[in-house]
């Protein structure tokens, strides 16, 4: 059986220099060379999921489909590559402190003094290794979070300095991810930062094989050969990480700054030469659109880029379908009152997204109001399909004040509600219903269409349901349940036909979409928007 083989990419000067998007272009390369890759997130912090954590300080909270909830890296490496990871890839500073206690207690240390070397370095290398050991995986990436001096790293970049000597020096592999700035006033790149970070790494026993520059612009020869010398590695490890245009554009670059041949050739694996033709496609598809749309997002997250980034993809991947880039119009829906609902009138779809809390609902709610009547492609997803179950109830039905009990507990008409089943749970997830579960589509109906299959799984994160109990009332009222669990119990999907385009769900599609195979949702929705557009 072949030996896996370990690729540890690191970042240091600041965060947010892109090292989840440079692991999945590493795995993206080495997949297009015929390998078989996986993933693994090491996080520094003390939560032990990213489940509670607010989105605008980290991000979106990806959900695979045990129904972990996980880094959005994650998200990353699942659109770049044909890899599909668990709760196993994503490992916390909590988890690890949550194991070692445990195992504490239970007396496994035989009464040794439980410490940093050897008992939580142990439990994370470990980790590492049981994952690596899926013999459908010839190379483990394995990311480390956080930044190079951080105190919180140092516990998992001293595991990882101790797995060469345990796994061998020809299994490993240690690229670092790090900052070359331009200083226009001095018209220089500068490259102390990346040699003091690269010093930084140095210090803790872990010399770089390949250093990954994050910068602006193409690193001249002179520059490369500088780092190179003082920082030890070989000219030909230096790879600029330039900024692209797309994400999508950067295994394509970092192919032509040979940054796979220097990963097969350090970890002596033989392959042949990848094949990116598809990568380029969809790159010039992004590029070269045949027209553009307008697509208004309403939540209540100032920053919604990185807080519904696997949406926003998603929707780029759907664009990529139909030649047509998809500009994205983000609308906070706390100010979406009144004369502001105007602002929706020249936009090509709607979309209203996931969340939690009363905040900004009833904007979301009047959004989808203003869709239903003028006629505008409706997408919701997850809190999306709630609030236009409540809208429809409301203008439609006749249930005057009719709310989801999340936003009014005493509403006449709790539409929406927690089920009997998930009542008196304990913790703040305890009620939740995560990860992949089926899904009935009833045939000719728009999902039904979309999917072109009646037997679907979808990942989900969210708490409340459509009670059963005004659904009939509901459906008379015109909405049409077009996906149900297969006990018939739980709407999944609901539509209303009486318009060109209006469709919601309780699941996140937004998992499932790549930009080789866009979810069919989203490729059905900007399809329709496209119609709109063009006023077909």
């Amino acid at each position: 059986m072949r030996q896996t083989k370990f690729i540890f990419v690191t970042g240091g000067v600041i965060s947010s220099l892109g090292k989840g998007l440079s692991s999945a272009s590493i795995g993206a390369l080495l997949e297009a060379r015929g390998l078989r890759v996986s993933f693994l997130k090491l996080d520094p912090y003390l939560n032990v999921d990213p489940g509670t954590m607010n989105p605008l300080q980290h991000g979106e909270v990806y959900v695979t489909d045990d129904g972990a909830e996980t880094d959005l890296d994650l998200g990353h490496y699942e659109r770049f590559t044909h890899a599909r990871l668990t709760r196993e890839n994503n490992l916390t500073s909590g988890r690890v402190y949550e194991t070692v206690i445990q195992r504490e207690r239970e007396g496994d240390y035989l009464g040794a003094t439980v410490q940093v070397i050897p008992h939580v370095t142990d439990t994370i290398k470990e980790h590492i290794v049981s994952v690596g050991k899926n013999p459908e995986t010839d190379v483990q990436i394995v990311e480390v979070g956080g930044t190079v001096g951080d105190i919180e790293s140092l516990p998992f970049l001293e595991a990882i300095r101790q797995l060469k000597a345990d796994l061998g020096r020809q299994n490993t592999l240690y690229i670092h991810v790090a900052l070359v700035p331009y200083i226009p006033s001095a018209k220089e790149l500068k490259t102390k930062p990346v040699q003091h970070s690269v010093k930084e790494l140095r210090s803790i026993g872990i010399a770089p094989d390949i250093l990954l520059c994050r910068t602006d612009r193409f690193l001249p020869r002179s520059v490369k050969a500088k780092i190179a010398l003082f920082c030890d590695v070989e000219e030909e490890a230096v790879i600029t990480a330039k900024d692209v245009d797309t994400v999508y554009e950067l295994p394509v670059t970092l192919h032509n700054e040979g940054l796979d041949d220097a990963i097969v050739q350090r970890l002596n694996i033989w392959t042949g030469q990848p094949n990116l033709d598809r990568w380029e496609h969809v790159v010039s598809t992004i590029k070269n659109p045949e027209d553009r749309l307008r697509i208004a997002m309403v939540g209540k997250y100032t920053d919604l880029t990185e807080s519904y980034k696997s949406l926003n993809e998603a929707l780029t991947h759907a664009g990529i379908a139909h030649e047509v880039a998809v500009d994205i119009e983000y609308v906070d829906s706390d100010k979406l009152e009144g004369s502001a609902l105007e602002t929706l009138s020249t936009v090509d779809g709607i979309l209203v997204p996931h969340g939690f809390g009363s905040r900004g609902a009833e904007g979301k709610i009047q959004a989808i109001q203003y869709a239903r009547e003028h006629e505008i492609p409706y997408f919701g997803i997850c809190y999306g399909l709630q609030c236009a179950v409540v809208e429809i109830a409301r203008n439609v039905a006749g249930m005057a004040g009719a709310n989801s009990t999340e936003i009014d507990p005493k509403t006449p008409y709790p539409v929406i509600d927690l089920m009997p089943g998930q009542l008196g749970r304990a913790g703040t997830g305890g009620t939740m219903r995560l990860g992949a579960y089926p899904c009935r589509v009833v045939p000719d109906t728009l999902a039904a269409r979309a999917y072109g299959r009646t037997e679907v799984s979808e990942r989900h994160r969210h708490r409340y349901e459509v009670n059963p109990t005004f659904r009939k009332r509901i459906e008379e009222a015109g909405l049409v349940v077009s996906g149900m669990s297969p006990d018939g119990t739980l709407a999944e999907i609901i539509e209303f036909p009486d318009h060109p385009w209006f469709l919601a769900c309780q699941f996140h599609p937004e998992f499932h979409s790549t930009p080789f195979d866009p979810h069919p949702l989203f490729r059905a929705f900007v399809g329709a928007a496209v119609r709109h557009h063009k006023g077909a």
